[in-house]
């Protein structure tokens, strides 16, 4: 079983706001044909769906940003995962806006919801996408998190959350290597440079006419 976890707050009130881009693409997959409509279940909304024969779940924690580790929990617990078999789904304010990074472990970053997710499963090697919002001035990250994306960045999160959508989809049918090499791509260390052309021949000026 894979599980897809997006985290957001719930209600009409955060809507569309940053800190719920983790719903946003959470909703996206379930959006899909063949997904099932969202249920209350593990103080989430869970939504159930098949990839080839192999169960997944998307789901929405209920308890808000903070406590969004409870709901993890009772899902690792009740279906006996390992923290691998979950991808957590996230904004990030220290990402440039529509910035993807996808990690196999790592710390919260100062994320409140991965800070609890931490807490309460004992331990930061769970798979992450975070996802760039914008940065925040000094001393507004909270007002930040909580505002709704401008006019003019709403196409590139629309562009954002669908590329997001498409490196879970690898890390559901691939794994987690490919995921990262979507989400990240390659890093510039590791980008190798073009052999330069040769150049032409020269030209034999005695045998020019």
């Amino acid at each position: 079983m894979k599980v897809v976890i997006g985290l957001g707050n719930p209600g009409p009130k955060y809507a569309g706001t940053r800190h719920n881009v983790g719903f946003d693409v959470v909703d996206y997959l379930a959006a899909a044909p063949g997904v099932g409509p969202f249920r209350s279940k593990f103080q989430a909304l869970v939504a159930e769906a098949k990839e080839g024969s192999e169960p997944v779940l998307f789901v929405k924690p209920d308890t808000f940003m903070n406590l969004s580790g409870r709901a993890v929990r009772q899902v690792v617990d009740f279906y006996k995962l390992n923290a691998a078999d979950v991808l957590v789904i996230s904004d990030d304010f220290n990402l440039p806006l529509g910035k993807l990074r996808a990690r196999a472990k790592g710390s919260h970053g100062g994320q409140n919801g991965l800070r609890n997710i931490q807490e309460q499963l004992g331990t930061d090697e769970y798979p992450r996408l975070r996802i760039g919002v914008g940065q925040p001035g000094e001393g507004e990250a909270i007002d930040f998190v909580l505002s709704r994306f401008k006019p003019g960045e709403r196409k590139a999160v629309e562009e954002t959350i669908a590329k997001a959508a498409e490196a879970v989809l690898i890390w559901i049918r691939q794994g987690l290597d490919p995921c990262m090499n979507r989400a990240n791509g390659p890093e510039p260390d590791k980008v190798k440079p073009k052999k330069p052309k040769p150049p032409g021949k020269p030209v034999d000026e005695t045998k020019a006419s």
